[in-house]
């Protein structure tokens, strides 16, 4: 799964939303650019509301990856 921010998001968005998958047992990756900020989440994100974290502040849209068979 990949977290989009927005380009406005703060340092307290992004504090917020790693807090929450860390606390959630997931592990992140930040890719920091220019103008975006993607956070990688691994782990089994089946058990994650793609919706609910889109409501989160900072955060542009969530991406689902598909699963390999």
């Amino acid at each position: 799964m990949l977290i989009i921010m927005k380009k406005s998001a703060g340092e307290e968005a992004l504090v917020e939303i790693k807090e929450y998958l860390i606390t959630r047992n997931f592990d992140i990756h930040q890719s920091t650019g220019a103008n975006r900020t993607i956070i990688g989440v691994i782990g089994d994100t089946d058990t994650l509301d793609s919706a609910e974290l889109e409501q989160m502040p900072g955060v542009l849209q969530v991406v689902r990856i598909a699963k390999e068979e």
